[in-house]
Order: structure tokens, then C-alpha cells, then sequence
């Protein structure tokens, strides 16, 4: 008896990943995390998140500038100093039977917050409480949010260097891929959406000038790193016209697959505050459905919750891969109860040996 989709093995570039459900990446700001180092609450969520059964499991946003992250309290791979306390959450995901990848970002004008306050929509982090001056694509503010410093054009590279000397690090650590953070309002997404992106410069115009740095970062990803499987995380709407739209993904993403991208995960929004979001099981998944149609591999996120669904998905071949978040913060074994809800014959091989007793 064959295993249903969601468990079959999927290979992302020359890595093969157990099965096809994976951990999306959710930040835990509530929990400090020092200089950007992670600590021994992160060791935990992400080893239980690969014990769980999940194939792939994606750390967080984690910054490749101090400067770039979302909160004081965020990871980071900006430094040396930080790679041994990433590599021991490597290494116990690897122990579990996962693959594991870390989601790297700048935050760009939505850095220096405080999301993990219940005022946390109120503004930006003070300097003086240990915030900092952000910037962004151009001068123009997320909502009530500080206004950033417009980067210039000499700037711009050190960006994408910060990626690529992040990735190293993320290698060195022992991660099975990473995934640029390209979605949510974030800096590489404020470049893309001509909403946030007034440059009159080769980064700021048509698409083609807007999606200029995301592409130069890819390329340069795969240059220093040709094996490494790369995973983009888009917006693929910003559910407002005039914005970025799912046509101009769509042609992005072919673009991003001649830069040497592997797959796209398809998400949506958060670039602007005003945006009505028709939100709803399986919401994002038509984006996704159009993606596929491209030259890459597509995941798919947002409010998926159960087996039947997750499974569906893939069998109507609208994405390849199915991620999922929040419910498995209320149970990390969820895809262990998902193999046995599809009887699958591989959740025997998922079930951690001491717990070949329990029930999932």
C-alpha cells in the first residue's frame, strides 16, 4: 500500500525530505533571544517540531543584520558567535529523522517592533528601549510605524551580502536549505511592492527594477552555495489593486527559477495595514494553484488543519508542498496523527521508538 501524497518523500534539489508536510515558520518573540542567539526554549520547539513527523521544519525569521530584525528579541545569523547555538537545533532535528532550514530576513521598515506586547501595533521600539533607525526601499512608513531611511544605492549590495554571509553560516551550522524571507512587508518585499517602492533608481520602477534586489540576492545565493537548496517565501498578493499583484508573482517567480530558486512558498499580504484579507480554510491555496502552473515547485500555508485537507491539496495539484504553523504549536505530533488519520505505512518509520506505544 502506497503512502498518501502528503507522506511521500520530495526532493528539493539533491536533498530528500521524508514527506511533503513541513513547518512553516512562526517567530517566538516572546521568548528572548539575546544578540540573536538562540537559547535552550528554541532547542526544545524545534526538536519537538522534528520528532513530531514533519519532513522539513523551517526555523524562523532570522536576521542577517542586527538592523534587520523584526524585534530586539529575534534570531539572527549576522555573527560567528551565533552558529554553535543554531547547529545544536541542526543536529537534534537530523537525530529526529528531519530536514531542517532556516528562514532568512531583513525586516526593513517593520523592524524595531514590539509584536509581542499587547500594544504591539503602537509603533516602533524607541531607541532608547533598544530600538533602532530602520530603512527600507523608500521613505514611507508601515502604518503608525517609524518612517525608514530610504537605502541607497551604495547600500543596496551589502544586503545582499548579508544574505549570502548568513547562508554561510546557516551551512555551517549544519541546515538542510534556506529560505529568503521575500513576503510579509518585510525589505525584500518593499522592494517588490510599488506601494512601498517609489525609487526612481535600477531598483524602483517596473517590475523589473523592483524585483532587481531579490534576484540579485538569489543569484548570489546559488553562486556561493550551487547545492543548497533555496526556498523564496512570497506574497503573492497584496490584496489591493495596484499592488503586487499575483500576475507579477507569477512572472517573478520564473525569473527567480532562472536565478536558481528550488521552490516558492506561497503566502500573502502584510505589506499594507489597511488590506482586506478574505481569510478562511485553505485561503491562500489558489494562490499557490496559479504558481504551480511555473517553473518552480509551490508550498502552500494558511489555516490548514486538517489531514483530509492537506491531503486534497495535493492531489488536485495545487501545490507541492503543504506547511503548516499554529496547530502545531498545540501539538507538535500532528503529523504523526495526520500519517495515522491517512494510514500511512510510513508513520511507523515516524514515530519516535519510545513512542511506538502511544497513540497519535
Amino acid at each position: 500500500m502506497a503512502d498518501p501524497l502528503l507522506f511521500r518523500p520530495f526532493r528539493l534539489r539533491n536533498l530528500e525530505v521524508r514527506n511533503r508536510l513541513w513547518v512553516s515558520p512562526m517567530c517566538q518573540y516572546s521568548v528572548p533571544a539575546a544578540d540573536g542567539v538562540p537559547t535552550d526554549w528554541h532547542l526544545q520547539h524545534y526538536g519537538a517540531l522534528a520528532r513530531g513527523g514533519a519532513g522539513l521544519v523551517m526555523v524562523e525569521a532570522t536576521a542577517v543584520v542586527a538592523e534587520g530584525r523584526i524585534s530586539p528579541r529575534d534570531l539572527g545569523l549576522w555573527s560567528d558567535a551565533q552558529v554553535p547555538a543554531f547547529a545544536r537545533i541542526a543536529e537534534l532535528a537530523h537525530a529526529h529523522g528531519a530536514r531542517i532550514g532556516v528562514q532568512l530576513g531583513h525586516a526593513g521598515r517593520k523592524a524595531s517592533t514590539h509584536p509581542w506586547l499587547p500594544d504591539a501595533a503602537t509603533g516602533s521600539v524607541d531607541v532608547a528601549a533598544g530600538g533602532w533607525e530602520t530603512v527600507g526601499a523608500s521613505p514611507i512608513p508601515f502604518g503608525d510605524l517609524a518612517t525608514p531611511r530610504e537605502l541607497t544605492r551604495d547600500e543596496i549590495p551589502g544586503v545582499t551580502a548579508a544574505f549570502v554571509a548568513a547562508a554561510d553560516r546557516a551551512v555551517a551550522a549544519g541546515f538542510d536549505a534556506i529560505e529568503v524571507h521575500a513576503a510579509h512587508g518585510y525589505l525584500l518585499h518593499s522592494f517588490l511592492s510599488p506601494f512601498s517602492n517609489h525609487r526612481d533608481d535600477a531598483y524602483g520602477g517596473d517590475l523589473a527594477g523592483r524585483a532587481r534586489l531579490l534576484r540579485e540576492t538569489v543569484r548570489a545565493l546559488r553562486a556561493a552555495h550551487p547545492e543548497l537548496p533555496i526556498v523564496v517565501r512570497v506574497s503573492a498578493t497584496e490584496w489591493v489593486p495596484g499592488g503586487f499583484s499575483l500576475e507579477e508573482c507569477g512572472i517573478v517567480a520564473g525569473w527567480l527559477a532562472e536565478d536558481g530558486a528550488d521552490l516558492v512558498d506561497a503566502s500573502s499580504g502584510a505589506n499594507l495595514p489597511d488590506a482586506r484579507i478574505p481569510i478562511g480554510p485553505s485561503y491562500q491555496v489558489p494562490l499557490a494553484a496559479e504558481l504551480r502552473g511555473g517553473p518552480l515547485a509551490v508550498g502552500t500555508v494558511g489555516m490548514i488543519t486538517e489531514s483530509a485537507q492537506a491531503e486534497a491539496i495535493l492531489v488536485t495539484e495545487q501545490a507541492d508542498i503543504v506547511s503548516i504553523g499554529r496547530p502545531l504549536l498545540a501539538d507538535p505530533h500532528l503529523p504523526l496523527r495526520w500519517a495515522r488519520e491517512l494510514r500511512a505505512p510510513s508513520a511507523e518509520s515516524l514515530t519516535p521508538g519510545p513512542y511506538h506505544r502511544a497513540r497519535f
